[in-house]
């Protein structure tokens, strides 16, 4: 299924809603560019709904890392939110779970960021 995506800007954080696979394909870059505008942007969050994500491959793991990098770099951070079983499964087993912080819900990074 292909990626299909909506970026919301709320104060200094994004929050990108995908949905499909993240495959990194023609989408990848496009989502690494858009952690380059939230930097520029002076953004600090950018957070990532992963509820509607079925699958991820290597080049989409590659894809997280490069924005969690990016985000990071400058001073940011990425939150990754909702995952499927399959997904929380892949983020401990490539041990992403151990890079990114990844919470059950939108309602419990909201009241972290709030925080």
């Amino acid at each position: 299924m292909k990626l299909a995506y909506q970026i919301e800007k709320e104060d200094k954080t994004y929050y990108l809603h995908l949905q499909g696979d993240l495959i990194g394909d023609e989408i990848g870059p496009k989502l690494v560019e858009l952690v380059s505008d939230a930097v520029n942007e002076k953004v600090m969050n950018f957070v990532v709904d992963l509820s509607e994500v079925r699958y991820i491959s290597s080049s989409g793991i590659g894809v997280l890392i490069t924005m969690l990098t990016k985000m990071r770099n400058a001073g940011g951070e990425v939150f990754l939110v909702s995952p499927s079983e399959h997904v929380k499964k892949l983020l401990i087993i490539t041990k992403l779970n151990n890079i990114f912080t990844v919470f059950d819900s939108m309602g419990e990074v909201r009241a972290t960021l709030i925080s």
